[in-house]
């Protein structure tokens, strides 16, 4: 009677987490922050986050294919992260593993009426995705959340990469991706030709909170539409983390990309979250 309180009482306690042993295993608890400062007058501030749960590693090539039933990745692998998915590719991947898993799915995709927030002209999608408020399921990270997260949360330690600042402790890109490092310019006919291309997750060190590749492999989608002084908002959706295939500089945990939703590459992959 004893031992079976004892269970009731554990299977209690990863329930109230919110999070089975599986997810334990592949997720990371993000504990959050108030909102802070960002410029020295104090005029503007970045948002407070909330604490959460994000992925251990890059979403596989494995985790991919039993929710969705296809791969699209250019270089195939059951290890490897996905690659070659639009940020409309991973909503619907979001939705669908939350209800595989039984959770409440966290976007609602109306793929009838064209987002009015949309502006992209090579954009031939445009569902309007909206958020359901109080929903468990899978989702992007915001920007903010992932930058925290690649940073080391509140354990940071002000690393240039995710996990180091030593680009070759931390970061698959263009040099050290391929069958031998690759020294000068970006060229792209020597980047083929030495093979370059996604590696396992997990392989590089992992950053203070146990999180892995969050500096290359592959670039990352985060939900928000990418804004700035000289570009609107609804053109673009914002990537984190660079890749195989570009500069060190893309793979800086400050570094802003953008793409448009519905573009593919065989360097844009996923991360995914929960809320506690």
């Amino acid at each position: 009677m004893r031992k079976k309180l004892i269970l009731l009482l554990i299977a209690a306690m990863i329930a109230s987490c919110g999070c089975s042993k599986k997810e334990q295993d592949r997720f990371v608890l993000v504990e959050g922050r108030a909102a802070i400062a960002a410029s020295t007058d104090r005029v503007q501030e970045e948002p407070a986050i909330h604490d959460f749960y994000i992925g251990k590693y890059e979403v596989t090539q494995e985790e991919w294919t039993e929710v969705m039933g296809n791969n699209p990745s250019a270089f195939k692998g059951s290890d490897l992260p996905v690659e070659s998915v639009s940020w409309y590719d991973s909503i619907e991947y979001c939705n669908k593993r939350s209800e595989k898993e039984g959770l409440n799915p966290y976007y609602k995709i109306d793929k009838k009426n064209r987002d009015p927030e949309n502006i992209c002209d090579y954009d031939d999608i445009r569902w309007t995705v909206t958020v359901s408020e109080g929903a468990n399921g899978y989702r992007l990270p915001t920007e903010a959340e992932w930058t925290y997260a690649a940073g080391g949360g509140t354990e940071s330690r002000n690393f240039t990469y995710s996990g180091s600042s030593d680009e070759e402790e931390a970061v698959w890109y263009w040099r050290n991706a391929g069958n031998k490092y690759l020294k000068g310019d970006w060229y792209w006919p020597d980047i083929e030709a030495n093979l370059t291309k996604t590696h396992p997750v997990g392989k590089k060190k992992a950053n203070e909170l146990g999180i892995y590749d969050m500096s290359g492999n592959v670039r990352e989608w985060c939900f928000e539409w990418y804004q700035d002084a000289k570009i609107p908002m609804g053109f673009y959706r914002v990537w984190k983390g660079g890749g195989w295939v570009g500069d060190i500089t893309s793979c800086q945990i400050s570094y802003r990309g953008k793409f448009e939703p519905n573009g593919r590459g065989a360097d844009m992959g996923i991360r995914v979250c929960r809320d506690r």
